[in-house]
């Protein structure tokens, strides 16, 4: 995803106006679709004026591979089951009671989740970013009524699987392994995903 410097600071200044109380912004989008990426950025300006934003990954709760193993779904890690998506929303509500919160994040290097990898304490803007937070399905249900605004990142398959390609060798799978993959789970995953764009505040 490209996003130019003025639309990113006009997107960054849009934040900054509703930062009286804590805002929660949800970015979502397919896998591989440059959330991540997005919401950083976006910290990163923000915090450029002070500590006021973080960002809060749902890949943190990627259920570990041990869980993933006895459920016999490892080969469909990313798949809306394979996250504790009970864990993502009582988070999301303590984030919306303004407490504490040592939030977990993943590990592409590990390929497990990392516990209390983002401590959130007084930050007023907390980003997070995931495929699946306008589902409208099981607890994922209940995301949407926690976020206050929620943007989609819409990219085209054709951009998406260089880039899952890239992502799975660098983690030291093997082609085959990595378009297997793509085409059995992610793509998959990217339909299921833009299936729940209608439901976002803002497409980017």
């Amino acid at each position: 995803m490209t996003l130019d410097e003025d639309r990113l600071l006009r997107l960054a200044e849009q934040l900054s106006d509703k930062a009286g109380a804590r805002f929660v912004l949800g970015i979502v989008g397919p896998p591989g679709g440059g959330k991540s990426t997005l919401a950083e950025r976006l910290r990163d300006v923000l915090n450029e004026a002070g500590n006021v934003a973080v960002v809060a990954p749902m890949d943190g709760f990627h259920r570990s591979n041990a869980e993933l193993d006895a459920m016999g779904a490892r080969g469909r890690k990313g798949e809306p089951d394979t996250f504790d998506a009970e864990r993502y929303v009582e988070a999301l509500r303590q984030v919306r009671g303004r407490e504490r919160v040592e939030w977990p994040t993943f590990s592409r290097v590990t390929d497990e989740p990392v516990p209390g990898g983002v401590v959130i304490e007084d930050e007023p803007i907390v980003i997070t970013e995931g495929n699946y937070l306008l589902l409208d399905e099981g607890p994922w249900k209940n995301v949407r009524g926690l976020v206050d605004e929620v943007w989609f990142v819409d990219v085209p398959d054709a951009v998406l699987v260089p880039r899952l390609l890239e992502r799975f060798l660098a983690g030291g799978r093997s082609r085959e392994e990595a378009e297997a993959k793509i085409a059995d789970s992610d793509l998959r995953n990217a339909a299921l995903v833009r299936a729940t764009r209608d439901r976002a505040d803002l497409v980017l």
